[in-house]
């Protein structure tokens, strides 16, 4: 459950109202007649409320019938205005991921919606995405040589309304990497790395940064892929 106290089936001054599921929880309620169809696979197409690539690919590469809408919301806003409020930041990345996920099923009710975030605690400071090249350097300068946490969160909804919810948590340690070899990796990578928190992916030449990961690989790259695909078998979404 939330710990925060904030995001309890109310609206906060970040316009985000979790319902009633709780993390890694579900709420069993029965699916409407022939909701969004893949009809060659006769499975649900599931909508993903974000814009990553990322986690596009992986849903694809799983085989899970999905379909892009990106929610349009003020990530930065609703974080500061969670973060004044007094949020950890795993209930921020709860949060967004709800605050995604609800926005769309407002407009597709009929369909199941997935939203997503994902979230960079350093030792209680949350770390966004760098806007510029400079202020990438100078979140990898406060990360090297420290271990910092991941919390890439899911919330699943219906008609409206939250049925499932996951957060998945990783940590990274980097090493004390020189001033040198930062300028040399973001001059390589900035066009990469400007999408993600951090200013890293694993998934290419950041995982040089690092001397010890610990969790699941995909809950690093922005999706818990595997709990997420226990949940669609359960409701008969994807085979298995």
């Amino acid at each position: 459950m939330m710990h925060s106290g904030i995001c309890l089936g109310q609206e906060t001054a970040a316009g985000v109202n979790l319902g009633v599921a709780t993390r890694d929880s579900a709420v069993t309620r029965s699916c409407p007649a022939e909701q969004t169809k893949d009809m060659h696979r006769g499975f649900m197409v599931v909508l993903l409320a974000s814009a990553s690539t990322t986690r596009l690919q992986l849903l694809t590469a799983a085989g899970v019938p999905v379909e892009v809408v990106p929610a349009r919301i003020d990530e930065i806003a609703a974080r500061d205005a969670l973060t004044s409020e007094g949020a950890s930041p795993r209930d921020i990345a709860d949060c967004l991921a709800e605050m995604k996920a609800r926005k769309v099923s407002e407009r597709r009710p009929e369909a199941l919606v997935l939203g997503c975030d994902q979230v960079l605690d350093l030792d209680g400071a949350v770390l966004g995405k760098p806007a510029t090249p400079t202020e990438a350097r100078a979140q990898l300068c406060r990360l090297r040589g420290r271990t910092h946490r991941l919390f890439s969160a899911i919330v699943a909804y219906e008609a409206g309304r939250p049925l499932w919810r996951h957060t998945g948590e990783a940590r990274l340690t980097m090493h004390a990497v020189s001033d040198s070899y930062l300028d040399d990796y973001l001059a390589r990578n900035w066009d990469s790395v400007q999408h993600s928190v951090g200013a890293y992916k694993i998934e290419e030449e950041g995982v040089r940064l690092f001397s010890d990961i610990s969790g699941d690989h995909f809950t690093i790259l922005g999706l818990p892929l595997l709990s997420l695909l226990a949940w669609l078998g359960s409701r008969g979404i994807t085979a298995r």
